[in-house]
């Protein structure tokens, strides 16, 4: 099939990025030839049209996935580590042109893009050197004297689906694992934003990938596309970043062919500031923790409990904090909060701010739409919210903090815990011995105690509840894309 050639965007045409489905190491059309837009948040208007993948172009991803396998499983350890290094120092070779185009494509500003590209490259150089630490083990069964001889084995081919909101790092958690581990890959980006994965395409190739063990697949029919290559027996792993909604559709489709999943799903994670807790620290953390991305993250704080002594004192800060963010173009230098990546999302923080202002709740700063071209919405800090207030049950995805006073540390976790979620919660005390114990008692697959980030290469991502499956990140994370095989053998 017809190659596709690099396009210039309407927005930056110093910036070339190709437009194909990128399969068995080539840039390709779709089958049939369909096309989608990919839109600038900050103008709504068309950056480029990228390839629409079909069925019949998810199958040809898995026959080059599933062709490349057998060599790349064999392939030393050191050597995949190799290719490794080389993926993470062309991505900081790179690091300006990847913030340029994840801001184009999603909105965030420069310094969330030039945080993130960072961030993506770090997971390429941790694998790197995870690579030859897949360790097995051996001992002697007590009972018959027999050895037990484990060792851990690529699954085989893994299928990921990420979100637009980290349009590099969630795919890069993701396929430097499994290369690590020597799995072969068909990745389907978020539609709003496949073009930096498919610049990674361009990075992959340089770096020395070979021909079909990474396979990019743009596609507007995500459940069709999807859902058959999880039918397909020779998919072995499902790694998914999203909501907890699709999540539970596609665990349901993965017990069909028992496909292992790799989960991280939805957030709601809660911010508790005690009475002893340093305040301008804690002012600190939590404009990180909610405004980190713009509040577009399943690890963004959604809820505040801050005890009622320091309430005032935290309030009056963290909202004069927020109020002074530069709202506008991300491209443009000193803008702090760029536009959220569509009508939608902008859309929905509107219902919710909304509908909090409606029972009750009272708007210190922001609480209404910018009246400009693009999906903006201002930084917004609420008090008094009250229990019933839908921002305190979903999860938001944009600027705006619903805040509660608390009473005591029962309160405060009784509130904390009160949800299906599980994926991260952040405490702020100048006890540690307090922080730990309250630490133990949250239901939270990360803690960030005295921190208001969490998320790095080297610790294993993931939550409780039914914010997920399965850890990203670590030496956990390449194992999820590990068979253990054990062997028992005498001599």
């Amino acid at each position: 099939m017809a190659g596709m050639a690099k396009v210039k965007l309407k927005d930056a045409p110093d910036i070339e990025v190709p437009t194909g489905l990128y399969i068995g190491g080539q840039f390709r059309a779709a089958t049939g030839g369909g096309q989608f837009d990919v839109l600038n948040p900050a103008t709504e208007q068309p950056l480029c049209k990228v390839a629409d993948g079909t069925v019949e172009d998810a199958k040809a991803a898995l026959d080059a996935a599933s062709q490349a396998f057998p060599a790349w499983s064999a392939t030393h350890p050191r050597d995949r580590a190799e290719i490794l290094r080389k993926c993470f120092e062309l991505a900081i070779a790179r690091k300006e042109f990847f913030a340029r185009l994840m801001t184009l494509e999603n909105g965030k500003a420069l310094p969330d893009s030039r945080a993130e590209a960072a961030y993506a490259a770090e997971f390429f150089r941790w694998y790197s050197e995870e690579a030859p630490r897949n360790l097995g083990e051996v001992s002697r069964a007590p009972s018959t004297g027999a050895r037990i001889l484990v060792q851990h084995k690529a699954a085989g081919v893994a299928v990921m689906v990420t979100p637009w909101n980290f349009p590099a790092a969630m795919g890069t958690r993701k396929i430097a694992p499994a290369l690590a581990a020597g799995c072969t890959v068909v990745l389907k980006p978020a539609s709003e934003t496949p073009l930096t994965m498919l610049a990674l395409a361009e990075l992959f190739q340089e770096a020395g990938v070979p021909a079909g063990v990474v396979n990019i697949l743009p596609s507007r029919k995500s459940g069709a596309v999807v859902s058959a290559m999880l039918h397909d027996p020779r998919v072995r792993v499902i790694s998914f970043t999203g909501s907890t909604e699709v999540g539970r559709k596609l665990l349901h489709e993965a017990a069909d062919n028992v496909v292992r999943p790799a989960m991280e799903l939805g957030g709601n994670a809660p911010f508790i500031v005690c009475e002893d807790a340093d305040i301008d620290a804690a002012v600190d953390g939590a404009m990180i923790a909610k405004m980190r991305n713009m509040g577009e993250a399943c690890t963004s704080a959604n809820r505040f409990y801050v005890h009622e002594k320091v309430h005032e004192a935290f309030v009056d800060k963290f909202a004069a904090k927020m109020k002074a963010l530069k709202v506008g173009n991300g491209l443009e230098e000193g803008v702090a909060v760029g536009p959220l990546v569509n009508a939608d999302t902008r859309n929905k923080v509107a219902a919710l701010v909304e509908d909090a202002l409606n029972k009750g709740a009272r708007a210190v700063i922001g609480g209404q739409r910018v009246n400009r071209t693009g999906y903006y919405y201002p930084p917004t800090v609420l008090v008094d919210v009250p229990d019933n207030a839908r921002c305190l049950k979903e999860e938001i995805f944009g600027p705006v903090a619903p805040i509660q006073k608390f009473r005591d540390e029962d309160e405060a976790i009784r509130k904390a815990n009160d949800t299906e979620f599980g994926l991260i919660s952040y405490v702020y005390t100048r006890d540690l011995s307090r922080g730990l114990k309250i630490s133990e008692r949250l239901e939270a697959g990360m803690i960030g105690l005295n921190r208001g980030v969490a998320s790095d290469p080297a610790a294993p991502f993931g939550g409780a509840k039914q914010s997920g499956i399965g850890r990203e990140g670590a030496h956990e994370g390449m194992m999820e894309f590990l068979e253990t095989q054990y062997v028992s053998v005498t001599w």
